[in-house]
């Protein structure tokens, strides 16, 4: 039987089982053969691989090729009602359209991300655990735009304190229970606190010992376990233990990886385990670690309980930060062929990144621009620093030289996430917009992962339609707001006066005009 005959047969008895999936694609890559690989995702391949997905989580898209449902729940602080976010078409897309529509002047949070699997292990607001009370913060809707085959769409971002989770689940491993999993991260947002997770976890949001969780893990935390470079890192989050191969610490095959879009694998069985990476933007998976578990008691047999958690640790540590686009969990252990044909599909999606719109594509790094308010009152009036304080101003060509130099930022890669944006001072290089107990100042960079964050802004569609809006990255239910000619991070309603409601989408949208100096 020559070459392309075995080929047929191979794809005859995949066909006959429902399997007309990118793994038939890959078998008979080179021959001139129709495959309808194109219409196959990532459950699907699964699926045809004999490892099923028992949960499938995006707010990005679909995850099978005839999933038509939502993909995330939002409710809105005006009103507090909610709103479902689905698909342009069966298999396709979020319409985002619709979330911007529905959160139009106001600030949206994510509630629900469904799951796609049809089991109803849906993620919704974690409650408190034994390392954290509860419940935890929920996402910003707006807060990690992205584009995905060419169609905006927003992936869920996890400051520290949030947190989703299911602690009543079906069809999740439990025991000893094979399974695989994967997310797509943003590879540039993430940081030392336990745990950025995605993953299986205890059902009582208690550590309830060793290898009662197996988890995705990404973040550069080393009190557990790490790996080459200065990361961050994919590892596996084991309860007890994040690890990166076989020792209990350092494991030199485990790499640095900081992919805008990441894809990261953790997947075991009995006595076995791996840990895969990629750039979900292009090329293949390389495999991280492959073998035995952990040389320490408690993880051979693994005492799995089959929660669902996003951005937490098992107890509900909730002090990490990231962000997540898609992921799936897998009932059996998937193969590498399986999860190398998911890759395909993944890189073939098209993730690339968003200014956030209404930028107009001014707000590019090592440009000068200048900030102007877009409230009724106030449009001659722009951001500037005073005496420290940042504050906004009447300029005009008739401003002086000084005035005109204090209004003018240069714009930098975000000190804390390369996906946002800093705003240096024209005229006092090494000082930077921060805030400081919600408080806008010029300030110098002192260089500590607080002020990085202080001084990183996440750029959005402004909030009353026009211009930008820029969320803080850590407070991303902040954005710099005008009030009484300061200049604040500020939400949308609270305690403070500069967060009334009264003008709020108007105040917190900015024109980004040529710069004054």
């Amino acid at each position: 039987m020559n070459f392309l005959s075995r080929l047929r047969r191979v794809r005859k008895r995949l066909m006959s089982v429902g399997a007309a999936s990118a793994l038939a694609a890959g078998l008979l890559a080179g021959v001139s053969t129709p495959s309808n690989a194109a219409t196959s995702l990532p459950c699907d391949i699964y699926a045809a691989g004999g490892t099923p997905c028992v949960a499938a989580h995006s707010t990005t898209r679909a995850l099978y090729a005839s999933y038509n449902g939502p993909l995330y729940q939002v409710r809105r602080s005006s009103d507090n009602t909610t709103r479902d976010i689905g698909v342009l078409s069966a298999g396709g897309y979020a319409n985002a359209a619709t979330q911007d529509s529905f959160c139009s002047g106001t600030t949206c949070l994510i509630t629900v991300i469904y799951d796609q699997s049809g089991r109803g292990n849906n993620l919704t607001q974690a409650p408190g655990g034994g390392a954290a009370g509860g419940p935890d913060n929920l996402a910003v809707a707006t807060a990690a735009p992205t584009t995905v085959g060419g169609h905006k769409a927003y992936g869920v971002y996890v400051a520290p304190g949030t947190g989703y989770r299911n602690n009543h689940t079906s069809g999740i491993a439990t025991g000893d229970q094979p399974e695989g999993m994967y997310a797509i991260f943003d590879g540039t947002h993430y940081n030392g606190g336990c745990c950025f997770d995605y993953g299986n976890a205890e059902t009582s949001s208690n550590d309830t010992g060793n290898g009662h969780m197996e988890a995705v893990y990404f973040g550069n935390i080393k009190v557990w376990g790490y790996g080459a470079g200065n990361g961050p890192w994919v590892m596996a989050d084991l309860e007890n233990g994040l690890f990166s191969g076989v020792n209990q610490h350092y494991n030199a095959n485990d790499p640095t990886v900081n992919y805008r879009y990441l894809t990261a694998i953790v997947k075991g069985e009995p006595n076995h385990w791996s840990i895969r990476g990629g750039n979900a933007q292009s090329g293949g998976l390389s495999t991280f670690y492959n073998g035995v578990r952990p040389n320490v008691s408690g993880y051979n047999p693994m005492h799995k309980e089959g929660a669902i958690i996003l951005g937490i640790g098992g107890d509900n540590s909730k002090g990490s930060a990231g962000t997540f686009y898609e992921g799936v969990m897998t009932s059996g252990y998937p193969s590498d062929a399986t999860e190398n044909s998911v890759q395909a599909n993944i890189t073939s999606a098209g993730y690339s990144t968003s200014t956030g719109g209404g930028t107009g594509g001014t707000l590019t790094p090592g440009s000068s621009i200048s900030l102007r308010a877009t409230t009724a009152c106030c449009t001659d009036r722009y951001i500037r620093h005073q005496n420290d304080q940042a504050v906004t101003s009447v300029i005009n060509s008739s401003s002086s030289s000084l005035d005109k130099n204090d209004a003018t930022w240069i714009v930098h890669n975000g000190l804390a996430n390369s996906s946002c944006v800093s705003f240096e001072s024209k005229n006092y290089p090494g000082d930077y917009l921060r805030h400081q107990n919600f408080h806008l100042y010029r300030q110098t960079n002192d260089g500590s992962t607080l002020f990085a964050a202080d001084a990183t802004f996440c750029p959005q569609t402004g909030k009353s339609g026009q211009g930008t809006s820029l969320a803080s990255y850590n407070y991303p239910d902040r954005f710099i707001r005008h009030y009484d000619n300061t200049v604040y991070i500020a939400s949308d309603g609270g305690s403070n006066s500069f967060d009334s409601a009264t003008s709020w989408a108007d105040d917190v949208s900015w024109v980004v005009d040529q710069p004054w100096a």
